[in-house]
């Protein structure tokens, strides 16, 4: 089994003090890739350092809507160039977050921005959406993310809002809360998704799936996600694997052959 975390935030360096106990159980459990997210100037340059230090480890690097208040404009123009990096897969993570008191024009602008660079360098975007689903869907139309495409990261969507979303490019990854007992919508839109825009993650530290929701997440445990998955759509685990693995290097432009010395 060949499983892709794309999106797991081993920069966090408060949950991972040390990631190598944790890279060795994702290896364990199969991961072979991880795609580690920035969301401020600190963890996009931790996402640097690993995936540098790490051949299976590749990044985003992007400023979070709950972080747009802060961001300057040397933060921008420093994005400019680290969104170049041989091992930089997409821009992200970005998008809006209504949850919180982050002003909402200074989220667009930000987002806006970011989108405009994904578009320039043709990378894609990864995507954070809480509680702005019409308006993420809207702003990533308006600003062209078909040309790119890119992923709604852990998405919480309907169904509905899935079509939107696939009719703008993107993928759909699903994450921990597809596991929940009481998951609805996230087993509704991994039942309906199309095969060829399906992605799976983490979302570590955050969002573990059951049996350890509520603790700490780790990228081991995407196997877990896997199988929830493979189940809603009636196929194997391996076969689950198989077309998510497919699906994430392509949007992610890698080759689907590991490249020598490409381990956890």
């Amino acid at each position: 089994m060949m499983l892709f975390d794309t999106h797991a935030h081993l920069n966090d360096q408060e949950a991972f003090p040390d990631v190598e106990p944790a890279l060795a159980r994702a290896g364990e459990a199969g991961v072979r890739r991880i795609v580690v997210p920035g969301y401020d100037r600190a963890s996009c340059l931790r996402a640097l350092a690993l995936a540098e230090q790490h051949p299976a480890i590749y990044a985003a690097v992007g400023f979070h809507p709950n972080d747009a208040a802060s961001v300057t404009e040397q933060d921008l123009a420093d994005l400019e160039q680290w969104v170049t990096h041989d091992k930089v897969v997409a821009v992200g993570e970005i998008g809006l977050d209504y949850h919180y008191d982050t002003p909402r024009d200074v989220q667009e602008r930000i987002l806006r921005t970011q989108v405009a660079l994904a578009r320039r360098v043709r990378k894609p975007v990864v995507i954070h959406d809480r509680e702005a689903h019409e308006d993420i869907v809207r702003m990533l139309d308006e600003e062209g993310v078909v040309h790119v495409g890119g992923i709604m990261h852990c998405f919480s969507g309907s169904v509905e809002m899935m079509h939107q979303c696939l009719a703008l490019g993107m993928h759909i990854s699903l994450g921990g809360p597809v596991t929940f007992k009481n998951a609805k919508k996230p087993v509704q839109v991994a039942e309906a998704v199309a095969e060829d825009r399906l992605l799976i993650e983490t979302d570590s530290p955050w969002l573990a799936p059951h049996p350890h929701r509520g603790k700490p997440n780790e990228s081991a445990y995407v196997k877990l996600v896997a199988q929830r998955i493979a189940e809603v759509r009636g196929v194997s685990p391996d076969e689950l694997a198989q077309i998510t693995w497919r699906n994430a290097c392509q949007v992610f432009s890698l080759p689907e052959v590991l490249g020598d010395g490409e381990t956890l």
